[in-house]
């Protein structure tokens, strides 16, 4: 007995040499491998007959049989053919009894048999994935759901993979709409939401998934379906810088370090591998960027999801899903950015939030979000303008704390930014009076509705509250307020600033016009079928039209629709008033006609690129007023559309009052967030910046940490220096510095 367990040992320690061999030679050790494999036939075929008998000499013995023949089983295609199902068939059946090293095992060598192309894709990941959703082990799951997302990240590496992308998302798919009250669909979830994070699958499909789990009825899945909704974008983005972060390598301190230290193989190749690594980023970088659709945008019935949502969790009082406040409030903020976002119709949903809008209502911030998020300019006014005033009366009194005033100021002015007339008159001038407050928070909330109806409704303001601008515009009609769905006529920004500009230059002609198609360069197709202009005749008589006979009809058209309305006037017996004329004459001026009846040519398109910039800067407002426009446009530019409105907006400055919780004043302890609570001088800053991109210090920053033995025979060589030898250093330092220091480097 002893001498067969001697042999075995012998054995199993010359399997990694066998295998070397073997890999090197096939052909000659080919009577080795058979006898291999049929000691790993007999003991499988043991273990089939009892699997929870087999002792642990033999789950070992059979551990490294399985490594061993995995490991060389492309050499001999047709010995081991039948290698890959039966691993399949054990791992399917006796997963639940296998021992645990044992069944690791098993796994690792089905995904190394996928590497050598013995099995394909979709073969593993049949195998694999009715595993990870039905297995009670824990560490299992784990293995298995970390080599499902290598074989998709592996599969999609050099090109999309579509084929296993849309196999493997119906399979997902079809899991939770089987059984939408199984938790087992969180892992459809999770898998989804990894490789969405990946860019793996950033398509529609992946989206249906997610939609189908927001509309299951257990609330793990319902809650990761919302959430990725939510903030899966957001995970996407930060993966992709993170990745980029990750990959900033500095060639010309690696090269530098390679000349310094030891010349040996191993750095030889990690300057290769670095420099391999930067070749793939300039690349990345040079590739056009991947049009990465948000999945609010990829819903195919953003309409029907929005309402299902709200139907199945929010509306009914029996709901067959039980969620908490937390949860609602993620499917709340969902439904309300689908609301926002496509401009829906959902009535039902301003008429949920009336219960919630009070201060003593937990997380009413979040609340308060989400009504804001859901406002557009097609939600009919009557909707709104009780809520307003339901949020004025509970948040907005002398008698509220300063918090709660703030929170609801805010809260009000985000729905009134998206929907203006959700505001009436009198309730304006009483909000407005607030910025009067002694509290920070409230004033300014104050102030910033004040400004927003300035701008859009000022006269619903008293004149006194108007402000200069205001006031101006309305006096010329220029800030008329918006009526309900009322659209914006399109146009091209600046179009009348290049069409006075023109005027004054006095570049009217057809040879000017040809003077901006100088300098274009447009590429032509020699081909036979493109010899120029073609000539294309009408069925009728032939029409032409020049832009003399354009303007001769324009001119005709507006002094007869003159001559009609001032004939009607007349014999109404009303005259024409100056204002009305004054109004005419400036919408006339307001429509440019210079894009109906020109071609722009590159140089206008140049010259109306600058004036826009041009005008952005108003250099005759003064420099308080020049910084607060701008602040104002930078923060107008950096809010999306798309971007969701949180519970810290509305809240404003009252959260800078409040407390540290146990858990931010650790972090502060720790000096976490150091980027927001960086007190330190902008000379420490710099230091610190410059020693962790390894640069060096300056001669005076050297001469300031010099001993003060090395320094004192030059200051007492200064000290005695005489008027005519400090003048003449004093003229060769205003010399040096006027030619660029002592190399003379000026303008290099």
């Amino acid at each position: 007995m002893k001498r067969k367990v001697a042999a075995l040992e012998k054995v199993d320690a010359d399997l990694p040499n066998l295998q070397h061999k073997i890999r090197n030679d096939p052909i000659s050790y080919k009577d080795d491998f058979a006898n291999q494999y049929s000691q790993y036939s007999a003991i499988l075929e043991l273990f089939l007959q009892s699997p929870t008998a087999t002792d642990d000499k033999g789950l070992i013995r059979l551990r490294d049989l399985i490594d061993f023949v995995s490991h060389v089983a492309d050499c001999y295609p047709r010995l081991t053919g039948e290698f890959a199902k039966q691993l399949i068939n054990l791992l399917q059946l006796h997963h639940a009894t296998l021992e645990s090293e044992l069944r690791d095992k098993i796994v690792g060598s089905l995904v190394l048999l996928k590497k050598k192309d013995i099995i394909d894709s979709n073969t593993l990941l049949n195998t694999l994935w009715p595993l990870l959703v039905s297995t009670p082990s824990k560490s299992l799951r784990a293995i298995l759901y970390t080599k499902i997302v290598a074989e998709m990240k592996s599969s999609n590496s050099k090109s999309t993979n579509h084929k296993l992308n849309r196999s493997m998302q119906t399979t997902c798919y079809n899991h939770i709409a089987s059984d939408p009250a199984s938790p087992k669909g969180l892992w459809s979830v999770k898998l989804t939401r990894e490789l969405w994070k990946r860019q793996i699958w950033s398509d529609a499909k992946a989206v249906s998934i997610m939609e189908m789990a927001s509309l299951s009825e257990d609330a793990k899945v319902v809650t990761g379906g919302v959430r990725f909704f939510l903030g899966g974008d957001q995970e996407r983005e930060d993966a992709d810088d993170e990745s980029d972060n990750d990959e900033n390598i500095d060639m010309r301190k690696l090269r530098h370090q390679a000349g310094i230290n030891k010349k040996t193989g191993k750095r030889d190749r990690e300057l290769k591998a670095a420099a391999s690594k930067v070749k793939r980023k300039e690349k990345k970088k040079n590739a056009p960027h991947p049009l990465n659709f948000s999945a609010l945008h990829l819903l195919n019935d953003p309409q029907g999801f929005a309402e299902k949502l709200f139907q199945r969790h929010l509306q009914p009082s029996q709901p067959k899903v039980r969620l908490n406040l937390e949860q609602k409030l993620f499917v709340l903020q969902l439904v309300s950015r689908l609301v926002g976002l496509h401009q829906l119709t959902l009535i039902q949903l301003y008429s949920y939030f009336l219960k919630f809008l009070t201060p003593k209502q937990p997380s009413v911030t979040s609340f308060l979000a989400s009504l804001a998020q859901s406002t557009h300019s097609l939600v009919p006014p009557d909707v709104l303008e009780p809520l307003v005033q339901k949020i004025a009366n509970e948040f907005v009194s002398e008698a509220a704390a300063a918090e709660v005033a703030s929170a609801g100021l805010n809260g009000i002015r985000e729905v009134c930014v998206r929907q203006p007339l959700a505001m009436n008159e009198t309730l304006l001038q009483d909000l407005v009076m607030y910025r009067k407050s002694k509290d920070k928070g409230v004033q300014m909330a104050a102030r910033g509705l004040l400004s927003l109806y300035r701008e859009v409704g000022a006269d619903m303001l008293r004149k006194r509250d108007r402000g200069k601008d205001a006031a101006l515009g309305l006096r010329a009609g220029e800030r008329q307020q918006a009526k309900f769905g009322e659209v914006q006529e399109g146009g091209i920004e600046g179009l009348d600033l290049l069409e006075k500009w023109k005027e004054e230059q006095g570049l009217e002609s057809e040879e000017d016009e040809q003077k901006g198609w100088e300098n274009w360069d447009a590429e032509s197709d020699d081909s036979d079928d493109s010899g120029g202009w073609i000539n294309v005749e009408s069925d009728g008589e032939d029409i032409e039209i020049s832009d003399s006979e354009d303007e001769k009809d324009s001119k005709e058209k507006k002094a007869k629709a003159k001559a009609a309305k001032e004939a009607a006037e007349v014999a109404e017996g009303k005259g024409t008033s100056l204002e009305s004329e004054a109004a005419m004459k400036q919408e006339e001026a307001r429509i440019s006609k210079l894009a109906t009846t020109r071609i722009l040519t590159p140089a206008d398109l140049a010259k109306l690129t600058e004036l826009r910039q041009a005008a952005a800067v108003n250099s005759a407002l003064p420099l308080a007023k020049r910084r607060k426009l701008a602040q104002a446009q930078t923060a107008n530019n950096a809010r999306h559309a798309d971007d969701a409105v949180t519970a810290d907006q509305i809240e404003g400055l009252a959260n800078y009052g409040k407390k540290l919780t146990r858990e931010e004043r650790i972090a502060h302890a720790k000096n976490e967030g150091e980027d927001k609570n960086d007190h330190r001088s902008t000379t420490a800053r710099r230091k610190e910046k410059k020693e962790a991109e390894g640069k060096s210090t300056t001669n005076k920053e050297k001469a300031r940490k010099k001993n003060f033995l090395m320094t004192i025979g030059k200051a007492k060589r200064k000290g005695k220096r005489s008027l005519v030898e400090e003048r003449r250093i004093l003229k060769g330092h205003v010399a040096r510095s006027k030619r660029g220091g002592r190399r003379g480097n000026i303008g290099q």
